[in-house]
């Protein structure tokens, strides 16, 4: 279990202010220009040095990434930062609390993180839902630019550095990072086809990189206290500390930071209070927000709660939105549920997406009554795979993979549904 010394987000419950001076008296802005002093290239290699992956889903390098930007950007094709706030993951809300409690944090990350990638500025894409925090980040970035600490010379480092907040408009598509550059730049937002990649051709036309809120708000951390103290929470391959969402059928949901590769069990046992009616009535858990499919309760138990673990029990450790659903859910009907989502939120860019997610919720509709032949789910099965991986960002896939979780781990629950609306007397024959 995480030590209280060990915490980088001191005040994700926000017991304390968020403004500037209790964030200074919690270790933010301490000699910021000292740690910018060690230079560009140096803060990108201790970033990659200490093992963080990108905190958004995907779990790229951070440190590779930002490697990846221009080292000599020009006054005409400037470098940006663009910092991914549109937190729409169903059960994701980590975001949220940085921004509600800890901003400091996130705009100091800002400005070492767009320094080491030579950017001009940092542009905060917020979720439009988030009414009130982006108030309050609003806010902190006015208290930064009132204490010198962003704009000419920011925070007495010789670097000028711009934030800028720009509110989204609720549309979870916009949280894909090249959408969410069209979107910045006024237009409807729809995911680009790569390559050109963002740090070739991103916002404006110029190198740009894309990075989630928790991956910049634990840079400074990761810089005071070395790439070795990140690096010795974990797994190989699987660094430092992150923040888990669990929602969902537990005894107490909470938001909390702890060490990757944490064991299921230990983590809802010590933080959540365990399993709401005990262990035995755990059902399934969608370990990393509804993008990932579901892992039943026998195969989920054990499982490290970081990028590897999940992948192996054929799921995802995506934002770590921990949804957990005992033996009260109905498992048909709250995947049913989720392919309304995605056939919602689909931009309707690529024919895949567009005509898949549409026609995948209305089976699911019919699997969920029973009104619906066996030879259906085989159907729906190969539908999920002409849609996976044939479209430009990965709403197809997210899309398809819950309906394929479902149907690997659940199909008798399927057939029994469809058996029963038919009156059948195959089950009891069966038994």
């Amino acid at each position: 279990m995480l030590a209280d010394k060990d915490r980088i987000f001191t005040n994700l419950y926000g017991y304390q202010d968020f403004g500037l001076k209790a964030a200074q008296a919690r270790g933010d802005w301490d000699k910021t220009a000292n740690l910018m002093k060690a230079g560009q290239d140096a803060i990108i290699e201790e970033v990659k040095a200490s093992g963080l992956r990108g905190r958004g889903g995907a779990g790229f390098p951070t440190g590779m990434k930002w490697s990846f930007m221009p080292k000599a950007p020009t006054p005409e094709r400037p470098n940006f930062l663009v910092i991914n706030a549109d937190e729409s993951e169903p059960g994701s809300c980590k975001d949220r609390e940085i921004i509600r409690h800890d901003p400091h944090k996130l705009i100091e990350g800002a400005l070492i993180a767009g320094f080491a990638m030579r950017a001009r500025a940092a542009y905060i894409y917020i979720r439009g839902e988030y009414i009130f925090e982006a108030k309050v980040l609003e806010k902190a970035v006015a208290e930064a630019y009132a204490a010198g600490l962003l704009g000419k010379n920011a925070a007495k480092s010789g670097y000028d550095f711009d934030v800028f907040v720009h509110r989204g408009a609720g549309a979870y598509i916009c949280g894909e990072e090249t959408a969410m550059i069209e979107s910045l730049e006024g237009k409807k937002g729809q995911p680009r086809l790569k390559p050109p990649f963002p740090a070739g051709a991103g916002l404006y036309g110029c190198p740009t990189t894309v990075n989630n809120v928790e991956s910049i708000a634990v840079v400074p951390t990761i810089l005071r206290r070395g790439a070795a103290w990140f690096k010795s929470f974990g797994r190989e391959n699987n660094h430092g500390t992150k923040l888990f969402q669990i929602s969902g059928h537990v005894e107490k949901p909470c938001v909390v930071e702890e060490e990757m590769g944490i064991p299921f069990r230990e983590l809802i046992e010590k933080h959540c209070g365990g399993i709401r009616g005990g262990w035995d009535n755990l059902l399934a858990v969608i370990p990393g927000g509804s993008s990932v499919p579901l892992v039943p309760a026998a195969m989920m138990m054990d499982v490290p709660m970081d990028f590897d673990g999940c992948k192996a029990v054929g799921s995802g450790l995506g934002t770590a939105a921990v949804i957990v659903m005992d033996k009260s859910t109905d498992i048909v009907r709250a995947i049913s549920r989720l392919s309304y989502f995605y056939k919602h939120e689909s931009c309707g860019q690529c024919t895949p997406c567009r005509e898949g997610t549409g026609w995948m919720w209305r089976v699911m509709e019919k699997m969920r009554t029973g009104n619906a032949e066996i030879g259906d789910i085989d159907t729906l099965y190969d539908v999920t795979k002409q849609v996976e991986g044939h479209t430009i960002c990965a709403l197809g896939d997210a899309a398809a993979w819950p309906i394929q979780g479902l149907i690997k781990h659940f199909r008798p629950e399927m057939e029994r549904r469809i058996h029963e609306a038919k009156g059948d007397d195959m089950l009891e024959a069966a038994e």
